[in-house]
């Protein structure tokens, strides 16, 4: 059953085709690899999805209903988590409180209300804390909870991302460069998060990276893209033995690799 799907996604700047007619279509369950040279509108891919960007023509579809054109606080409500290439993490707030703004979407208090204490202020306060602190055990982050999030080293601000991500129960989580900056056993270690992500919660996984050994080791399918058109798709082994795909990227990028 398809979870997620775009249909003819289209966006041009300037001239310039950044995404060009690209049909995806991910399975519920599955963990979905984007890969390709820089420039070949990835991040603009995921940005189309959450309703980061505008001018885009063609048409997302979650669970078969349309999200093109709802706003991204309206799409992330029907279930689209995101992470993005740079830290997101507010400075001045502990790790908890990070994590707890991801669920500010969600909870139900107002300002007026929560400046009086209400009781169903602090009852939900509580729950979300509770939820935050699940989420950062399931991250093995839970120790880091009252630091602030601006003094952690990057790997540990991905994990804080990823579990404020997770906070609000996406069935798609949408994860840019997850493991840019990674040492080889951390990438490791990113590697079992992901399939315990998809196992345990059922979440879909679509994934930008560069580090190929980990798209090709926990990815059920890649997409690769190349000046903003899908150029090939596949399994991995599939995807290496594709030539247009040695051409354009894959080549220079397992030259990185070693």
């Amino acid at each position: 059953m398809s979870r997620l799907q775009t249909r003819n996604l289209s966006l041009s700047f300037g001239g310039i085709r950044a995404l060009d007619s690209v049909d995806i279509d991910i399975a519920s369950g599955e963990i979905r690899g984007i890969i390709g040279p820089n420039g070949a509108g990835k991040t603009t891919l995921l940005n189309a999805i959450c309703g980061h960007v505008a001018g885009i023509t063609g048409e997302v579809l979650l669970d078969g209903a349309t999200i093109s054109g709802l706003k991204p606080n309206h799409i992330a409500e029907r279930g689209i988590g995101r992470t993005f290439q740079t830290s997101m993490l507010f400075k001045g707030l502990t790790v908890l409180e990070n994590v707890m703004t991801g669920l500010h979407q969600t909870m139900r208090t107002n300002l007026l209300s929560a400046s009086f204490g209400a009781a169903s202020v602090m009852r939900e306060e509580q729950e979300a804390k509770a939820k935050a602190l699940a989420a950062l055990d399931f991250v093995d982050m839970r120790g880091f909870a009252e630091r602030d999030g601006g003094a952690l080293s990057f790997g540990q601000q991905r994990l804080v991302e990823i579990a404020r991500a997770l906070i609000s129960q996406p069935k798609v989580l949408l994860l840019d460069e997850p493991a840019v900056g990674l040492s080889p056993p951390r990438v490791q270690e990113l590697d079992r998060l992901l399939r315990r992500i998809r196992d345990e919660y059922g979440i879909t996984i679509i994934m930008i990276e560069h580090v190929i050994r980990l798209v090709m080791g926990v990815c059920d399918r890649i997409t690769v893209l190349n000046s903003g058109a899908k150029i090939a798709e596949g399994t991995g082994d599939e995807i290496i033995a594709n030539r247009q795909v040695q051409e354009a990227y894959l080549g220079k990028a397992l030259d990185a690799a070693h």
